[in-house]
């Protein structure tokens, strides 16, 4: 997906100045400084989400992955972001809201994945995956508002299993990542530790726990019950009860 990004309706900030006659101006866009970029799978059946089957089927699996995609998108839909870009492994559907640019992922080792998405971007970016539906608006607040990135060159969102599931450059460097090993109980460590010793001030975005297995899925539901992903979750789970 190519062409500037639209702001959906919840993107809007209300401040603004009033046109001729005194008649308010219509709403402006609040545009922070940083672009968003969500790296993703297309939810396609034996694709994603392999480590949820069993118990779930491959169907199932995939009904999880497209409710954890949407409640992402969601939450970065709501950002005051300067540009969002979803860079996809698949084809978009119409699971993808508006607002939206797509890119192709590269092809390679996900190090190499992760480093291709920051070398297609300039200005201060945050990437996330799609493996944390809880994640909200508010927590992403900090890397991505006005002032994000005073005194900051790097934020960093620990995953529970040992990785990590958000970074944030001020300035897009590809050789951060490359090289970094990748699904690993020290692939965290191991990227924070990189950003340090490249001499970068690190600031921390609370840790999250990344959806691979049930019990991760169970524990992320129970965490943000609103969202859909917990009621996917829990229709599957009284369609598999009967």
């Amino acid at each position: 997906m190519t062409g500037a990004a639209q702001l959906p309706p919840n993107g809007r900030s209300l401040r603004g100045s009033h046109g001729p006659a005194g008649r308010p101006d219509r709403p402006r866009p609040a545009v922070g400084p940083t672009t968003v970029l969500v790296i993703a799978k297309e939810p396609v059946p034996g694709r994603v989400k392999t480590r949820l089957t069993p118990p779930y089927t491959p169907h199932e699996a995939a009904q999880l992955a497209e409710a954890a995609l949407c409640d992402t998108l969601r939450a970065v839909g709501a950002l005051p972001a300067r540009r969002r870009v979803l860079v996809l492994d698949g084809r978009p559907g119409d699971w993808l809201p508006p607002g939206f640019e797509v890119r192709p992922q590269s092809t390679g080792g996900l190090d190499e994945r992760l480093a291709a998405a920051f070398a297609d971007s300039t200005g201060p970016t945050l990437l996330i995956g799609m493996d944390t539906p809880q994640v909200t608006p508010q927590l992403l607040a900090p890397a991505v508002d006005f002032g994000a990135w005073d005194d900051c060159d790097a934020w960093f969102g620990a995953a529970d299993d040992g990785g990590f599931w958000a970074l944030g450059l001020a300035v897009p460097d590809p050789g951060l990542l490359r090289g970094v090993p990748m699904s690993t109980a020290r692939t965290g460590a191991a990227q924070r530790a990189r950003l340090t010793a490249a001499g970068l001030r690190v600031r921390d975005l609370p840790p999250l726990c990344d959806v691979d297995t049930a019990d991760d899925a169970d524990r992320v539901a129970a965490g943000a019950p609103d969202g859909r992903f917990a009621a996917t979750l829990a229709r599957l789970r009284r369609v598999g009860s009967r």
